[in-house]
């Protein structure tokens, strides 16, 4: 099907279903998926309303998508009190000096689920 014009819609749904992850442009890439039965959206557009915030930026790359095209801008997103600007400015503060705590736990056998991972020989690649 990929190839083929495929319109998968997302709307914002975070009120409504009480989901901190049900922005528009997440629900657009799990409807496009459910459709595809693929979780690698190369080939594929979004087109939002507004500049993805961090974690929509993020969900876009992992789906691999190839263009996004958007109106408002992150700025416009902040003047109507979105909070997708000062995550973007949070993102690059290194964790321990982020305005929400983040603390690292270095445990002796952390990095064991990422070896065993690389060790499988049957798994899928994403």
């Amino acid at each position: 099907m990929k190839g083929d014009e495929l319109i998968a819609t997302g709307v914002n749904r975070v009120t409504d279903d009480c989901d901190p992850t049900a922005h528009a442009e997440v629900m657009a890439i799990r409807a496009a998926c459910q459709k595809l039965k693929t979780f690698d959206l190369s080939g594929c557009t979004l087109y939002t309303s507004c500049e993805p915030c961090p974690m929509c930026l993020g969900a876009i790359y992992w789906a691999r998508l190839d263009a996004v095209y958007y109106a408002a801008n992150r700025v416009d997103a902040a003047h109507a009190d979105f909070d997708d600007d000062f995550i973007y400015q949070e993102v690059p503060i290194s964790p321990e000096k982020r305005s929400l705590p983040f603390i690292h736990l270095p445990l002796d056998n952390a990095i064991e689920p990422f070896a065993l991972w690389g060790s499988l020989t049957n798994k899928v690649p994403y």
